[in-house]
């Protein structure tokens, strides 16, 4: 226990003082993480062997990151990604193994060798590039999905990998083991499969296909059908604590079932993320496991820091430097390459770029399965093991060096803006502008089970929201391909809700010039907007404050002494009349004649005005009528 206690107060203090250290500095968390661990391991030498130990721990975060992940991924929006899995990831993953395993057949290594180093490196890092997306506010910018995409992609592409080195120690000769026998790779890597828990190590191959089916069907099963229930039955009995402890068991739970079926433990967590997104309780959800996601990553960039072996580092650096820059060289060129064929332009481009050249924590795991298939000797592993770890430590800089060439981007043409968001969805109703007006708008109709594409240019309002759990797109709702993209050609309510007038009155014009048969609510900010609005081709048209004004003044009638009834009366025959002067009138306006200069308008408004005023003295004569004749 005292050894326990003295080693979680070393890595807690490291975590305190470097990473506020590092975020206040702009190098973000993650670069803090690292450095805190090569501080209390190479540096200070104050954690020693268990912190292989504490490494396959901390991993539990990677797993945790996922599920938030799936959590937040809508099915149909997953569904949606599938050219971009199959075709940003499937390239990204062929050509990088194409191009390092032609760099290691240049530097010597056998064919089976280079395959194997080039499945290796072909692979980045989830846990440091979607940490970064997050804190930096980019999982949602084009960019920021191209490069999710590719990282699941990768995720998925473990799988395969895995099985297919055998095959490659298979081709090889015979190797010597320490005792100076002979023994076959496959020997090794029998030996290596049955020293873990597994519950396919002595199936047939459809054996093993079934299991892994049935294993990924009976996640999705339980998710989708057990867990709801659960959930259900815990919030009735209040017990607050049970759902932090149930969130931790599914994890947990399905990370063991898929590393017995020789599953991607984070891939699994991944799918029952995104068969919970749609559940009532998927905040819950959230709230219970980011504080462990969060620990157990900081853990795991630590543990990344403290394992690098500076012993090696020093005694060949121009090697290893050398192989990591050029190694992240080379797939930041395909990289770019793959952003230019896909048509990713500016910050988004360099976002992809920057972000994918390292390696990643799945490649630690690759190697020491390779080590112990003998498809990679030990004087290759250890290298290779470095080369990951410095191009982890390098990736903070990278996106600092985005950030700085986003900047100089967004300088050139004029707009302190990023790029506006990649719309994922499509519903029934699109909601432009989420101010004061519309996030009310919004609300309400979430309460009535209806679901809005929101779109919004102001990037502050957009994260205000997300923080909230609302869904929200950042972009101009004035651009045409936005509003297509967010589904104007086959939605039946547009809210046109824009602070800016001018932007308000634009967006409705467009609308009803691409879509004549789209209801239109349209916000206006006072009479004058009405006009322009009613032109431009608005259905149903509301003065912001005018509703509101409207009780206001019931108030102060009810506290000169009218009833309920008599001011509500009063408000009812006032709107009405003030709606049809609104119509008459909107006929007599001219649109850039000032209104007290157009002369038409101002002697039918008097009439109006007059009109109004005689109605509710009628009003007002009818109730007292009534009155007396109810008592009488």
């Amino acid at each position: 226990m005292e050894g326990f206690l003295l080693l979680a107060t070393i890595y807690l203090t490291a975590a305190v003082v470097t990473v506020p250290l590092a975020t206040r500095l702009g190098l973000g968390s993650v670069l803090g993480y690292l450095i805190a661990g090569v501080l209390i391991g190479p540096v200070l030498g104050l954690v020693g062997s268990e912190m292989q130990d504490l490494q396959h721990f901390a991993e539990f975060g990677v797993v945790m990151m996922l599920f938030l992940i799936g959590l937040e991924m809508d099915p149909r929006a997953l569904w949606n990604m599938r050219t971009t899995l199959l075709g940003l990831g499937g390239l990204q993953i062929t050509l990088t193994t194409a191009g390092v395993m032609l760099g290691a057949l240049w530097l010597g290594l056998p064919w089976q060798t280079a395959l194997a180093v080039g499945l290796v490196l072909a692979l980045s890092s989830t846990a440091i590039v979607m940490q970064t997306l997050r804190e930096k506010d980019l999982t949602r910018t084009l960019g920021g999905r191209s490069t999710f995409a590719v990282l699941l992609t990768q995720d998925i592409a473990v799988i395969p990998m895995l099985a297919l080195l055998p095959l490659l120690a298979i081709a090889q000769g015979p190797t010597l083991s320490p005792d100076g026998s002979l023994s076959r790779p496959s020997q090794a890597a029998d030996s290596a499969h049955e020293s873990a828990v597994s519950l396919v190590t002595h199936l047939p191959a459809w054996g093993v296909t079934l299991a892994t089916i049935a294993a990924v069907v009976v996640v999705v099963v339980i998710s989708r059908f057990a867990m709801p229930p659960l959930f259900r039955l815990l919030h009735s009995t209040r017990l607050h604590e049970m759902f932090t402890v149930v969130a931790l068991l599914i994890v947990v739970g399905i990370a063991i079932l898929m590393i017995m079926v020789g599953l991607s433990p984070a891939l699994g967590t991944f799918l029952a993320g995104v068969v919970l997104a749609n559940s009532e309780f998927r905040h819950e959800l959230e709230s219970n496991i980011e504080p462990f996601k969060g620990l157990l990553l900081g853990l795991f960039f630590m543990t990344v820091g403290a394992g690098i072996n500076f012993h090696l580092l020093f005694a060949r650096p121009v090697d290893i430097m050398g192989l990591t820059i050029a190694m992240m060289a080379l797939k930041g060129l395909i990289l770019y390459g793959i952003a230019t064929l896909f048509k990713l332009r500016g910050g988004h481009r360099w976002l992809f770029t920057l972000g994918l050249a390292q390696a990643g924590e799945f490649g630690f795991v690759l190697i020491s399965f390779a080590s112990q298939t003998s498809v990679l000797p030990t004087s290759l592993g250890q290298p290779l093991l470095l080369i990951i770890a410095m191009s982890m430590m390098l990736t903070p800089l990278f996106f600092i060096l985005h950030d700085k060439l986003a900047k100089r981007l967004r300088d050139a043409v004029g707009s302190d803006q990023p790029d506006a968001d990649d719309i994922d969805e499509q519903h029934s109703i699109i909601i432009a502008g989420v101010g004061r007006f519309g996030q009310v708008v919004n609300r309400m109709l979430q309460m009535s089970g209806y679901r809005a594409t929101v779109l919004d240019h102001d990037l502050k309002t957009i994260q205000l929201l997300r923080k909230f759990g609302f869904k929200a797109f950042f972009g101009d709702p004035t651009r045409p391909e936005l509003l297509h993209a967010a589904g104007l050609p086959t939605a039946k309510v547009l809210v046109a809700a824009l602070d800016n007038d001018e932007q308000n009155t634009k967006l409705v014009k467009y609308a009803r010039h691409k879509r004549p048969d789209i209801h239109i609510v349209a916000r206006a900010r006072d009479r004058v907007h009405v006009y322009e609005l009613y032109a431009a081709g608005a259905d149903h048209i509301v003065r912001e404050m005018f509703d509101s004004s409207l009780r206001a003044a019931r108030y102060v009638l009810e506290d000169l002494g009218l009833s309920d009834f008599e001011a509500n009366q009063v408000e009812t025959t006032f709107y009405k009349r003030d709606r049809q002067a609104l119509r008459e009138l909107a006929a007599l306006w001219k649109p850039g004649v000032p209104l007290d200069q157009n002369e038409p308008y101002m002697e039918r408004a008097r009439q109006l005005n007059k009109e109004l005023e005689a109605a509710l003295v009628r009003q007002e004569v009818e109730d007292m009528t009534g009155t007396v004749e109810k008592a009488g």
